[in-house]
C-alpha cells in the first residue's frame, strides 16, 4: 500500500515520469551495462536491448504499477506481478539483483528529470519501486521453491529434432543428468540457453508445445526476432545437450468443467496446443472450441498434432483462418464476430501483439468476461493489464 505521505506526490508526478519513463530506462540500461557487463551473458537479451523490447517492458510496468497505485488505493495488480515474477524466475532473477537494478534506475531518474526533481519525489518513487521490487521478490521465492529442484539450470540432451510447418522446428529433450524434474503444466514453458557463435550466452524463453508433465518439448520459429533460434534450428543437433530452466507460466488451463476456446496465431500455437494435448490425453469431455490463424497451411507448425488431437475430442470444433485460404477454412484475419462462441467459456490465447489486442476486445465486446481471458505474451503487453 502506498504511504499517505508518497500518494499525492505520485499522483501529481505521475504524468510527467510516464511520459518521460520511456526516455530515461535507456539511460538506465547505459549505466547498467557499463557498470555489469555480465548480466548480458546469459540474462538479458541483447536482441531485446537492440529493438528496445525490453525497454518498453520495463517502462510500462513500472508506469502501470504506479498507476494502479493511484487508482486502486490498498491493492496491488496481482496479474500484471504474476506475469513478471514468472519470467523472472525462468531467468533465475535474484534478490540482490533488484538493489542493482534500483541503483542505476535512480540514477537515471535523477538525471533524466534533475530540473524538476526533489528530495520528497524521490522519496516517493523510491517507494514505488521497493513496493514493486518485495512483491516480486516474495513472488520469485515462492516460485523457486515450488521446484522440484534448487537448480537454475538443468543439462536436457536434444532426443529429437524435426521440422514443423514452414520455417519451424521442434526440439525433444531427455534428461541428461539425476537432476529431480519439475512436472510442468500444459501452457508453462522453459527458458534455454545457448552460446552464440560471438561466444556470447543468450537466453530465450519458449512454450512447451507437446505433452507436458516430466517430458520437453518445443517449437521455435527461426526468423522470431531473437539470437537464439537460429542457433537452434542450425547450429544444434541430435545428442547435443542444452541447458534449460525449470518450467514456468501461470497461463495454464484452470480447473472445471465449462466450455474452452483455444485462440492462436502463427507461432503462438505452441502453449494452446500443449493444452489441446492435455485435455486429448485426458479424454475430456468439456466443449473445446480451437481457434487458429496462419499465413498458409503449410506455415502452420503444429498442424498435425493439433488436427489429431482436436479428432481424439468429442467436444472439440476447430475453425482456421488463412491468408492464402485452402477449402474449409476462413479467409483472412481471424475475427470472432461470426464465431458461435460458447456461453460461460474461458478463452486461452496467445499470438502476436496485434492479433491479442483484436481479439480480446471482440472477446469482451461478445460478453466473455476480463477475468475469462487468458493470454500469454513474450514481450511488452501493459495494454492488456488495463
Amino acid at each position: 500500500m502506498l504511504s499517505d505521505k508518497s500518494f499525492p506526490v505520485i499522483e501529481a508526478t505521475l504524468p510527467l515520469v510516464g511520459s518521460r519513463i520511456g526516455d530515461i530506462t535507456p539511460k538506465f540500461y547505459s549505466r547498467l551495462f557499463a557498470a555489469h557487463p555480465e548480466l548480458l551473458d546469459g540474462l538479458f537479451s541483447r536482441s531485446n536491448q537492440r529493438s528496445g523490447n525490453q525497454q518498453q517492458a520495463l517502462a510500462g510496468s513500472i508506469a502501470a504499477f504506479a498507476s494502479h497505485l493511484v487508482s486502486n488505493p490498498g491493492t496491488l495488480p496481482e496479474t500484471v506481478l504474476s506475469r513478471i515474477a514468472h519470467r523472472h524466475a525462468s531467468l533465475g532473477i535474484t534478490e540482490a539483483q533488484y538493489h542493482v537494478v534500483y541503483e542505476h534506475l535512480f540514477a537515471a531518474i535523477a538525471e533524466d528529470l534533475a530540473e524538476v526533481i526533489t528530495p520528497e519525489i524521490a522519496e516517493a518513487w523510491t517507494e514505488v519501486y521497493w513496493l514493486m521490487a518485495d512483491a516480486l521478490i516474495k513472488l520469485e521465492k515462492g516460485l523457486y521453491a515450488a521446484q522440484a529442484n534448487g537448480k537454475m539450470w538443468s543439462p536436457w540432451k536434444v532426443a529429437s529434432k524435426a521440422p514443423a510447418g514452414t520455417g519451424s522446428m521442434t526440439f525433444t529433450l531427455e534428461p541428461a543428468d539425476n537432476t529431480p524434474i519439475t512436472e510442468a503444466l500444459p501452457g508453462q514453458y522453459i527458458s534455454v540457453k545457448v552460446t552464440l557463435p560471438d561466444g556470447l550466452r543468450q537466453v530465450r524463453q519458449y512454450s512447451l508445445s507437446g505433452d507436458a508433465g516430466t517430458s520437453r518439448s518445443f517449437t521455435t520459429k527461426i526468423d522470431d526476432g531473437g539470437e537464439v533460434s537460429p542457433v537452434l534450428h542450425n547450429t544444434v543437433e541430435v545428442g547435443d545437450v542444452l541447458e534449460i530452466s525449470n518450467p514456468y507460466g501461470e497461463i495454464t488451463l484452470k480447473d472445471g468443467d465449462g466450455p474452452v476456446i483455444l485462440a492462436s496465431a502463427g507461432i503462438g500455437c505452441t502453449p494452446t496446443a500443449s493444452i489441446l494435448r492435455s485435455l486429448a490425453d485426458s479424454g475430456s469431455d468439456r466443449k473445446v472450441l480451437v481457434l487458429h490463424a496462419e499465413s498458409n497451411l503449410d506455415s502452420w507448425a503444429l498442424r498435425g498434432q493439433m488436427t489429431d488431437d482436436v479428432e481424439r475430442l468429442d467436444g472439440a470444433e476447430l475453425q482456421l483462418w488463412l491468408e492464402e485460404p485452402q477449402p474449409g477454412s476462413n479467409a483472412g484475419f481471424m475475427s470472432l464476430r461470426e464465431v458461435d462462441l460458447p456461453a460461460d467459456a474461458s478463452l486461452y490465447l496467445c499470438g502476436p501483439l496485434p492479433f491479442m489486442k483484436h481479439i480480446r476486445n471482440e472477446a469482451i465486446n461478445a460478453g466473455i468476461p476480463a477475468t475469462k481471458v487468458h493470454y500469454e505474451v513474450f514481450g511488452p503487453d501493459i495494454w492488456l493489464a488495463n
